[in-house]
């Protein structure tokens, strides 16, 4: 008899400094060690994307004639769309649909307009409908769609990201080296995600501040805010970072902060949190599902209680030890883990 032929979307992977990039990359690594032979793996992916597994998988690259003709419509017993965006349309094929859900974050975006968020919610509800299963990564995400689309109540189900744990090469040296003990933020430099809050907490210590992600014209907001409280001489905005760079701030960070009022899960939270560091974030959205009671959270962003909230969080981190136990729940959110749920999904799908 022969194996169940599966396809995956990973067609977000096209931007290898993206949230969708590592989701790609962690899960779909993940699928092929888990696999153990019970599906015929297929990816669809940009044919520019800079990852290709190795080739331990065939791969179908997307073309725009896709929009109109998919020449594997029924060709795969199951189809699993990654990621909303569904470029390869769930209408262009025949088979058993999994749809996976990272966040409707418009709904929460301050300035949102209605009509474009009607739009957006009226554009999933379709594709949705069109799926036999939807995953969102948090119970936040799942409690969102349910909100706003309650039909889906009996397709939904929550599987949560997983986390690589990042490996620092040995005598790795960063592109910027900080001079000081330092916190450190990553992202895209966008309002929601608050780095533009983060400056107040250099008031009354030495430590530095390095922000890495795109950069955008919130960057102006940010230097802004610097100079404001008197720090600008210890922030330093670097960019896109590499890989290794990337691991390299976490291992030696004095602390990360993320301040976000959008997210879907937070997967820079949890690799913060493997390597033991203490973890600030905004009590927003899907991050105190994702931090736990491990981590520390600003009720808001008025200077004066963040300040107070880093203040405690740092000396409890350090008088009790919580390096350990902040390890021990990065843990618990592994690829593997969640490419087995993925796998078991297919397999109920198909039953």
């Amino acid at each position: 008899m022969s194996k169940p032929r599966a396809l995956v979307t990973f067609d977000s992977m096209k931007n290898p400094n993206s949230g969708y990039f590592s989701f790609g990359k962690g899960l779909g690594d993940a699928l092929i060690k888990e696999n153990n032979n019970r599906f015929k793996l297929t990816y669809y992916m940009f044919k520019n994307t800079i990852y290709f597994f190795n080739k331990l998988v065939d791969i179908i690259y997307l073309y725009r004639l896709h929009l109109v003709f998919f020449p594997y419509w029924n060709k795969f017993d199951v189809i699993h769309f990654t990621d909303q965006t569904c470029r390869l349309k769930p209408y262009r094929v025949k088979a058993k649909k999994i749809m996976t859900i990272h966040d409707i974050n418009k709904v929460h975006l301050p300035g949102s307009k209605q009509h474009k968020i009607n739009k957006h919610i009226n554009k999933l509800r379709y594709y949705a409908s069109l799926c036999d299963r939807v995953v969102t990564i948090s119970q936040f995400v799942a409690d969102d769609i349910l909100r706003f689309i309650p039909e889906l109540k009996d397709k939904i189900s929550v599987i949560h990201n997983g986390t690589e744990k990042l490996i620092v090469p040995e005598n790795h040296e960063p592109q910027y080296r900080p001079q000081k003990p330092f916190l450190f933020a990553i992202g895209l430099l966008s309002p929601q995600k608050g780095f533009h809050y983060i400056p107040p907490l250099l008031t009354g210590n030495d430590y530095e501040l390095v922000i890495a992600g795109i950069e955008t014209p919130h960057k102006t907001r940010i230097i802004e805010e610097a100079k404001k409280y008197n720090c600008l001489d210890r922030l330093t905005i670097t960019g896109p970072v590499s890989d290794d760079d990337k691991a390299w701030y976490f291992k030696h960070c004095s602390a990360f902060v993320f301040p976000s009022i959008a997210e879907g899960f937070g997967l820079p939270v949890i690799e913060a949190q493997y390597f033991g560091k203490p973890v600030f974030l905004a009590k927003a959205t899907s991050l105190p599902e994702v931090g736990g009671n491990v981590a520390y959270y600003f009720d808001n962003f008025e200077p004066s209680h963040m300040q107070q909230v880093f203040t405690k969080g740092m000396k409890d981190w350090a008088d009790n030890q919580r390096a350990a136990v902040i390890m021990e729940h990065a843990g618990k959110f592994s690829w593997e883990n969640s490419a087995k749920k993925y796998l078991a999904l297919y397999e109920d799908v198909l039953a």
